[in-house]
């Protein structure tokens, strides 16, 4: 058996782990703690063929080798994380951590499952093979293009348990929290001590006045200033706790919804193709709202709630032990309903969220969509739809509450019951002289906060399962592992020059398969044209350059690099990108041209907007750059936005540029504006054009021609025309439609492709 003992003698991060050529490392994970839980760090990294383990000591990489009967558990005690590796019969290794690094070690677990997963199942975690996932391996179900294993949300209830680990968020502020329970625990204690005093008052004062003795002023005064000062004192301890506890509550939530939306943001294009943007919506926002009421209120009520039945227990018991015996009846059967209700109640609040996310997502497709809509008179339907999934909202509700209406009145008859046994037996007790009066009336008081407070206990089980179908949604957010990985150790970029490299790559969506053993080589500052029919493949393409996906088999290299080995944001600034439909935020011409450099001056703006033949209209607007464009761009033409786009991506300076279909959609004097813009942004960089109509690819060096995720041709117009392949097929058809439809300008342009310079005799390298 091997143990670790790592020392703080060096950084983990000191070295790259030995990677195999080939193999790629997946995910990583900062370990801080040693055997004897010192701090110290150190780090694993996990690759598609082995575990590395670098100690922090300035020693070499430790690589443990996927074999499959090889085992990664984890398990946490006490504020420790710890993961073993294992085979059949030894402890291998074991690394500790603290629970900061929790989440990522959790997902380091889940990748190691799944390559063990396709280990399992004799299959390597390379190969084209249509009927696997191509990320884990696992067989994917017929006519799916989603792993059931990859892809798959917890479909059981929520567990309360899920709110423990809101500590995350919390634990930055557990120093207000300790304070927020301290004032809750003094606050209680002073709202106990009223009916205390009761008892003198009864016993000692109104009882003998009664029997014709005097009452003493000072006592009655200094009894009466005790009651006074002891509910002043709980006033002001209450409203300390409630807004220091309410500040901390609202700071948590903020930071869980902040940490969501930051790490929705990190995730893959794949995820957001299987969600619903309603339903992602109402996670971040309405979910982490009803965790914060939570948190502020109910959650603050329940602390209350149980330091004060375990104080007034122990006062009760104090007091009369046969006494407090009786009032604890109720409670066994109170404990059955809610043990019975509660499972209820959390899978009815998950459904009602889920139904809830179908009436948002309405909502989210029609406003936006609203021209649409209107465009084709189909209000009556868009208003059918919310008024069903409105109608399934108030019928899942309407199941739930049938269940709470009856589970609260039962509390409460319990309670009322409970407290009359407690008055029968005191009663009794007061006749055999084994109480006194004060004894009764005082525990009376007491018994009816501690039947209140019990029945406001039952009842945060509906708020305590909401609150957990919130937390469980938004975790499913939060641990959702991006398909585009982070390298472990990513290399610096710089000075990038844009030669690109497909070599063997590809790539499927599930279980179709979409570019197969595709190889090409792109040369530094040269533009290529990707033709071909529509679903050739070529879109796809483009978005592996991009690293929106990984390709699942091959490599792509940027300049000699596989681009998996770059940082994703620190690649993706050095790409600009220019698509079919221009995407627009709701802000100024001059905010949006700066998108992809926020601090960029006002004159680098103009600069970018002139090269894109954007500045003329952008100076008819009523005020000019500072002109508000509308949400997505409404406020402006199709051929306006196509412009601001380009402007955006010159004013970044890319090195590698991105043209998918960016004239398709324009009439023809706006292509000849976009087509001049293009061609100041094309100089001196790596280009990759996609466009249907071949005459906006008249510039290229080279044509790449596409069929089924293939390349079939690849060369100048010249040559490939020669040829009379697939690509002389295209422009035939392209040539006859024109033609046929009478377009001059698409016949003039089809045929200046053979007089037209290419980009490096136009404009040099």
């Amino acid at each position: 058996m091997q143990h670790q003992h790592p020392t703080p003698a060096a950084t983990s991060s000191d070295a790259a782990p030995p990677l195999a050529a080939g193999d790629n490392a997946l995910t990583t994970l900062q370990v801080d703690l040693d055997e004897d839980l010192r701090f110290a760090p150190g780090q694993l990294v996990l690759s598609e063929r082995a575990l590395f383990a670098h100690l922090g000591d300035g020693g070499p990489w430790q690589r443990h080798e996927l074999t499959p009967n090889l085992t990664l558990h984890h398990h946490d005690h006490a504020g420790v994380g710890t993961l073993e590796l294992a085979d059949a019969d030894r402890l291998i290794a074991r690394w500790r951590f603290t629970l900061g690094a929790n989440v990522q070690a959790l997902r380091l677990v889940k990748r190691f499952e799944q390559l063990q997963h396709a280990r399992a199942l004799g299959v390597p975690p390379e190969g084209d093979d249509p009927t696997r996932c191509p990320n884990c391996r696992a067989p994917l179900p017929p006519d799916s293009d989603e792993c059931p294993i990859c892809t798959r949300e917890l479909t059981e209830p929520p567990s309360t348990w899920v709110l423990l680990r809101l500590w995350r968020f919390a634990k930055p502020y557990q120093g207000r929290l300790l304070a927020g329970f301290l004032l809750t625990l003094a606050s209680t204690g002073a709202t106990l001590v009223p009916p205390y005093l009761t008892i003198p008052l009864m016993d000692e004062v109104l009882i003998p006045f009664q029997n014709g003795q005097k009452i003493d002023p000072q006592y009655v005064m200094l009894l009466l200033s005790g009651l006074l000062g002891s509910a002043l004192l709980a006033w002001s301890l209450g409203w300390a706790r409630t807004w220091l506890l309410a500040l901390v509550s609202e700071r948590i939530a903020a930071d869980l919804r902040v940490g969501a939306f930051e790490h929705l943001l990190q995730l893959s294009l794949d995820y957001f193709g299987a969600k619903r943007t309603g339903d992602l919506m109402s996670r971040i926002g309405s979910e982490t709202d009803r965790i914060s009421v939570f948190l502020s209120l109910h959650a603050l009520d329940f602390a209350t709630d149980v330091l004060l039945l375990g104080m007034t227990s122990v006062i009760l018991f104090s007091i009369n032990p046969w006494l407090a015996l009786i009032t604890l009846i109720p409670l066994p059967f109170i404990a059955w309903m809610i043990h019975m209700v509660r499972d209820r109640l959390r899978t009815g609040f998950e459904k009602i969220d889920r139904v809830w996310g179908d009436v948002t997502n309405v909502l989210a497709d029609t406003i936006p969509g609203i021209r649409v809509v209107k465009a084709f008179a189909q209000e009556a339907r868009e208003a059918g739809r919310f008024r069903e999934a409105n109608k399934q909202n108030l019928h899942v509700n309407d199941r739930l509450n049938k269940t709470w209406s009856l589970f609260g009145p039962t509390v409460s008859l319990l309670t009322d019951i409970g407290l009359l046994v407690v008055w029968a037996f005191g009663i009794w007790q007061v006749s055999k002289g084994q109480i006194t009066v004060g004894v009764l009336t005082a525990f009376i008081a007491y018994i009816g906060r501690f039947y209140g407070r019990l029945d406001s206990m039952s009842r945060i089980v509906s708020v305590t399962q909401k609150a957990a179908a919130g937390a469980k949604r938004i975790f499913d957010i939060l641990d959702h592992v991006s398909n585009v990985p982070e390298p472990a150790n990513p290399v610096p970029i710089a000075g990038l020059k844009g030669g690109v490299t497909m070599d063997n790559i590809g790539f499927r969506y599930g279980n179709r398969s979409v570019i197969r053993g595709l190889n090409l080589e792109i040369r530094p500052g040269e533009m290529i044209g990707l033709v071909g029919h529509s679903g050739s493949g070529k879109s796809t393409l483009v978005n592996l350059i991009c690293r929106f996906y990984d390709v699942t088999d091959g490599r792509i290299l940027v300049d000699g690099t596989d681009i998996r080995r770059f940082a994703v944001s620190d690649y993706r600034r050095h790409i600009g990108l220019v698509l079919q439909e221009p995407f627009l935020f709701f802000g100024t011409v001059a905010e949006n041209i700066a998108y992809g450099k926020p601090d960029a001056t006002r004159d680098e703006i103009v600069a970018a907007a002139r090269a894109a033949h954007a500045h003329e209209f952008i100076l008819r607007l009523p005020q000019g750059y500072d002109s508000l464009v509308g949400e997505r761009g409404q406020g402006l033409s199709g051929g306006e936005r196509q412009r601001i786009s380009i402007a955006r991506a010159l004013l970044i300076d890319p090195r590698l540029l991105i043209l998918d279909e960016a004239t398709s959609a324009v009439d023809t004097e706006t292509e000849k504006e976009i087509q001049k813009a293009l061609d100041n942004l094309v100089q001196g960089r790596t280009t990759i054009a996609i466009a249907h109509r071949l005459s906006t690819l008249r510039k290229a060096d080279r044509l790449v021609v596409m069929d089924r995720g293939v390349v079939v041709e690849v060369g100048p117009h010249d040559e490939l025309m020669a040829r009379q392949g697939a690509y002389w097929r295209l422009y035939e058809a392209q040539a006859r439609k024109a033609e046929a439809e009478g377009s001059d300008h698409d016949a003039v342009l089809i045929a200046s492709t053979l007089q037209q310079p290419s980009a490096h005799e136009a404009v040099g390298p």
